[in-house]
């Protein structure tokens, strides 16, 4: 009856147990809302002039797909696939999962089992009879959580895992602003040097042509001599850009994990600098407190560090300790784990730290500290991101009017070149003004070709500037 007692009350204590472990478990579940919201409007207005309108998710999220270019869009897309940074960061995830998960652990109870059998023979000379010992041990222990302090450190590890989600969104954003700016200098490289062949032949042309002339006796030795430092000094830059062209081929394969040199064949083919939209939706710097990644993951390390804070004070309230011992014994081992066979014990204990108060106190001094820093960080981090905006609207506007002004500087310097040479083969001018001519014309078309590049290069800064590029 003392066993059958016992062990009734040993499963009533274990259910006591695991329903407050339960509970303790369901607790502080909810989330935490964000900390601070901008909501003052853009210093610079967007190009053209245009009231910010609300920013579109969709077109955010695949923001490159507004340039109309499928091979941008395809390094894209297969760069988002295959990215080793990406890769690591989703890694990064797991790991944070993994420590979370390791941490929840304390809020269940620690049980351990313990078998063993035994038995003797005794020898038939001696007529005497063998005996068999069998047995199991069953210990249980476990810490209520009463004052939080495991569950708040669950909490953090929630914190640290959407950080780490964060932290592979923001890897998102730079790498598709990355894969732009890479393809939009390769296009950028393509075109100068498909400029600066197109002068090379007009160049080797004036050449011939003050050839002629001083066989003729109307040019001079000075003439030819410079038309022919103006052809060489010219070929002499295209090997350069050549270069250039072919890292930024190599860059983009590596953005892909490929080895360089795989994407040659594809991106041989010379095309146009992409064409930039007519309008952009910026939205309003709240905004950014959403949709920036490195916003969310200094939003969510302020959570995090909030909630170890809240670790530390709770370590300096004492801890309890629930345990319980099952022995269950019998002869034959099929009656072991029977109630006939089961001999319990439960205690419990209470425990406070004292000598070593002061270093649980200046564990909570320091928590606290690393919180400041954290809040301060996530203050920089937003004002950050609202710099970063302003500054790509007011390139993106500024780079706009300037690129108007080259456009119509290379249609004039394109008319002046071709009269110079006219008026030159007419022997109404000098090679002087052909040559000053020339060379600016082919100076113009350059700054006009990295301007569209570098147009389109604050396009993508500004896109990146919102957070986007993921969804």
């Amino acid at each position: 009856m003392l066993l059958r007692t016992n062990y009734c009350t040993t499963i009533i204590v274990l259910g006591a147990i695991l329903g407050f472990a339960f509970v303790a478990t369901a607790a502080d579940s909810k989330s935490i809302p964000s900390q601070l919201v901008a909501e003052q409007n853009w210093k610079t207005a967007p190009a053209g002039g245009e009231v910010a309108r609300p920013a579109d998710e969709v077109t955010l999220a695949h923001w490159w797909t507004v340039f109309n270019d499928p091979t941008l869009t395809s390094l894209e897309e297969r760069a988002l696939k295959s990215n080793l940074d990406l890769r690591t960061a989703l890694a990064s995830i797991e790991q944070a999962r993994a420590n979370r998960l390791s941490a929840s652990g304390s809020l269940l109870p620690s049980v351990s089992v313990t078998g063993t059998a035994s038995g003797s023979r005794a020898s038939s000379r001696s007529g005497g009879q063998g005996s068999n010992s069998n047995s199991a041990e069953i210990d249980a222990s476990w810490e209520p959580d009463f004052f939080g302090a495991v569950r708040k450190n669950v909490a953090a590890y929630d914190a640290d895992i959407q950080t780490a989600q964060e932290t592979l969104r923001n890897t998102m954003v730079t790498l598709s602003a990355e894969v732009a700016l890479d393809y939009v200098n390769l296009r950028s490289y393509q075109s100068q040097i498909a400029v600066t062949q197109s002068n090379l032949a007009k160049y080797r042309e004036t050449y011939e042509m003050t050839l002629a002339k001083r066989e003729s006796g109307l040019s001079t030795d000075l003439d030819v001599a410079q038309a022919l430092e103006t052809v060489q000094s010219t070929e002499a830059t295209i090997p350069t850009l050549e270069i250039d062209l072919q890292q930024t081929k190599n860059a983009l394969a590596i953005l892909l994990a490929q080895r360089p040199g795989s994407l040659d064949s594809e991106l041989s083919e010379v095309k146009p600098i992409p064409v930039i939209p007519s309008e952009v939706a910026v939205g309003i710097p709240g905004d950014l407190v959403r949709r920036r990644p490195d916003v969310r993951s200094a939003e969510r390390k302020v959570v995090a560090q909030s909630l170890r804070v809240g670790v530390a004070k709770a370590n300096l309230y004492p801890t309890f300790t629930l345990s319980g011992t099952f022995l269950f014994s019998a002869q034959n081992i099929l009656n072991v784990l029977t109630p006939a066979s089961l001999g319990s014990t439960v205690a419990g204990s209470v425990s406070q730290t004292i000598v070593n108060r002061r270093s649980l106190k200046a564990q909570v001094k320091l928590q606290n500290a690393l919180l400041d820093q954290y809040e301060i960080s996530y203050d920089s981090t937003l004002l950050g991101a609202v710099k970063d905006v302003e500054n790509s609207l007011l390139a993106f506007g500024q780079d706009q009017v300037r690129r108007k002004s080259l456009a119509s500087a290379a249609q004039s310097a394109e008319q002046a070149a071709e009269i110079s040479r006219e008026l030159y083969a007419s022997g109404l001018k000098d090679f002087l003004t052909v040559l000053d001519s020339e060379r600016t014309l082919l100076t113009v078309q350059n700054n006009l070709v990295q301007s569209d590049a570098t147009v389109n290069t604050d396009l993508i800064q500004l896109y990146k500037a919102l957070g986007g590029g993921w969804k």
